[in-house]
């Protein structure tokens, strides 16, 4: 059934993909971004691009591949997560030795209280899956009655630590003892004694019991000390490091050319290679939102990216990292970027307070970044000192689009080809060493690629809990509707009768015309536009806006209607406005119609044609011919009529 699908799918020889409509088997891998395969229609070996082909599909007796939906990580509780973690730290090492043996297997069976059979069936399906949500376990009724005393009483003392001490309240053990107790007697059976349960808390992993019990950042200095360097950064996306920095220019609005202000950059860097695995700019100050887009464009392929930018090049980078370093901001932390990264298998790692050297590779890639952006007109320098004489606002002369692209062009083909003074090489030739290996080192593969980019943006989305109603799905007053949430107007909760069921939605900030519903019947996202499509697209910081508008107006009981009409009389205000003030212009940027749905999406058009008089050019950077009719702007008829 069609949907977006979080399956990744590795790149071998061998395996059967399509590409452009055709039929392939791969039987050469050659590049990091290329692989040749042979054309199962023409028997002609072809040169295929990786982040372009697609897994068969299963007819014609061509295997499937492609992994099952996966459940959504909000609809798991505490306790099914907690326990999903547990499992994934027992079978951690065996995952991390390549030559295990079953000798190794029944040891750490014998030390986490498993059989082995079971810490086997944990390991399949975590391989298969690949995502940690795969150990969560199924629902089922605890089996009373049994002859095996000893293991129901193990059941219950399991279940009462995972529901009493691993958890934020911190419960001590005497707490448990008498929970243990409680339970024991509802079961009929006979309590195991208070020190068989202090031994089995003992038992627990500290590192993992450190951080459920709400001591994260105690957890990883005291476990996973860092000693000035990073551990294991000697591959590519063994860690990745993130921070914000506010850029030091001045740009201005599409429409008039005035001044708006200075843009934020989220960047992400790879420490092994030094390449750069994401970026996001924006106007707005950083967010959890603006971190989750960054993490995402680092994971997926970015050749989509650079040619509705616009430039010519490659950015061969993307993967699920292993580590993620970043600083303390409140913008690190938060419910859906913690369960995002445990999903992926990602470790979200804290920079130790008051040891800002911990971050030093980002640090100096925001250092590269600025001594560029200071090229550009209307830059305002790293102090007042500097900027001494220079009018930085008269001299502003690029659009956030323009910012992005010349950004995204110096990262492609001048910074990701120039030699690094550390590397000895330039980070696109780390690179792929590290990737395709040569003939002293062993490379990690070509990084499997998600089979559809949007599931993983969503993944590090904002997410919203709501019933369907006959009218659709209400979210801030707005409502969303499509027939395909008929199924499940006013569906009742199957473990709570006088409840109604609530489903998880999510919504990109930039553009909440629509949501995206997570549809329980094939565990699939499904796109819900607006019930009355006929309003416009907005952002939820002009909602938040209009919504501060209507409450300094003393209305109540607002409703759609209102929302709407009052966003047309702000916009119209902010119209009339964007000549006269620089912060009219700039809360114009956030109106998604005036930048597309994605502000980090540009298209390539003649706007974008970057002249050399007013700001230098990066030399590889392609631009258009005003001599080419294809390249020219399309114009719209102005006398045509609609008829329905």
């Amino acid at each position: 059934m069609p949907g977006i699908s979080k399956a990744f799918f590795k790149v071998e020889i061998g395996q059967l993909v399509t590409y452009k409509e055709e039929r392939f088997k791969i039987t050469h891998l050659i590049s990091v971004e290329s692989v040749l395969a042979l054309n199962l229609r023409t028997l002609e070996s072809e040169r295929l691009y990786i982040d372009e082909i697609k897994l068969v599909a299963n007819d014609d007796g061509l295997k499937d591949t492609s992994v099952v939906g996966h459940n959504d990580l909000t609809l798991y509780s505490e306790e099914e997560w907690a326990q999903a973690q547990r499992r994934f730290l027992v079978i951690k090492s065996l995952l991390e030795n390549p030559i295990r043996s079953r000798t190794d297997a029944e040891k750490i069976a014998d030390s986490s209280g498993v059989h082995v059979a079971t810490l086997y069936r944990w390991l399949k399906n975590y391989q298969e899956a690949g995502h940690v949500s795969a150990l969560v376990p199924s629902k089922r009724g605890r089996k009373y009655g049994s002859k095996l005393l000893a293991q129901e009483q193990e059941k219950i003392v399991e279940s009462v630590i995972e529901d009493i001490y691993l958890n934020k309240q911190r419960h001590k053990p005497q707490d448990v003892i008498e929970e243990v107790n409680r339970r024991c007697r509802l079961a009929k059976i006979a309590a195991p004694h208070s020190n068989t349960v202090r031994h089995r808390l003992k038992l627990l992993d500290p590192a993992a019991t450190m951080r459920l019990r709400g001591f994260k950042e105690a957890a990883r200095n005291k476990y996973a000390p860092i000693l000035g360097q990073f551990p294991g950064a000697d591959y590519p996306l063994a860690v990745v490091q993130i921070d914000h920095t506010e850029a030091d220019i001045i740009l201005v609005d599409e429409v008039h050319r005035k001044p708006i202000g200075r843009p934020w950059m989220t960047l992400a860097i790879d420490v092994c290679t030094r390449t750069v695995a994401g970026l996001y700019i924006t106007f707005e100050k950083p967010s959890a939102a603006s971190v989750g887009m960054c993490i995402a464009q680092a994971i997926c392929p970015k050749r989509e990216y650079l040619a509705e930018l616009g430039i010519e090049g490659d950015w061969g980078v993307w993967g699920v990292m292993s580590v993620i370093h970043t600083d303390n901001a409140k913008e690190f932390r938060g419910v859906v970027l913690d369960r995002a990264c445990v999903e992926y298998n990602i470790d979200l790692q804290w920079r130790p307070v008051l040891l800002p050297h911990y971050g030093g590779h980002i640090e100096r890639l925001m250092g590269t970044m600025a001594n560029e952006i200071r090229k550009l007109p209307g830059a305002t320098f790293s102090n007042p000192t500097k900027r001494k004489g220079y009018d930085s606002e008269k001299n502003a002369a690029m659009t956030l689009k323009e910012f992005e692209r010349y950004l995204v062009d110096f990262i492609v083909n001048v910074y990701h080809q120039r030699v690094h003074s550390q590397l000895g090489m330039s980070p696109r030739r780390k690179w792929e060493l590290g990737v395709m290996g040569d003939e002293h080192m062993t490379g990690t593969g070509i990084m499997p690629i998600p089979e559809d980019p949007l599931r993983v943006r969503l993944d590090f989305m904002p997410f919203f809990e709501r019933t369907v109603q006959q009218y659709g799905i209400k979210i801030d007053c707005i409502t969303y509707y499509d027939h395909i949430l008929d199924p499940y107007i006013n569906s009742i909760d199957p473990e709570n009768k006088r409840e109604k069921k609530t489903f998880v939605v999510r919504r990109d900030p930039r553009d909440i015309s629509k949501i995206y519903f997570f549809d329980p019947a094939d565990n699939r996202y499904v796109v819900i536009p607006y019930r009355n499509i006929g309003q416009p697209a907005m952002s939820v910081w002009e909602l938040k806006e209009v919504q501060q508008l209507l409450k300094n107006q003393g209305r109540e009981d607002v409703d759609e209607n209102m929302i709407f009409d009052a966003l047309g009389r702000m916009r119209s205000r902010i119209e009339e406005a964007k000549h006269k003030t620089k912060a009219a212009r700039r809360q114009a940027t956030r109106n998604p119609s005036m930048n597309g749905a994605n502000p980090n999406t540009v298209k390539s058009n003649a706007n974008l044609t970057l002249k050399s008089s007013t700001f230098p050019l990066i030399e590889s950077a392609s631009v258009a011919n005003e001599d080419d009719p294809f390249a020219q702007d399309i114009e719209p008829f102005d006398e045509i009529s609609l008829r329905r």
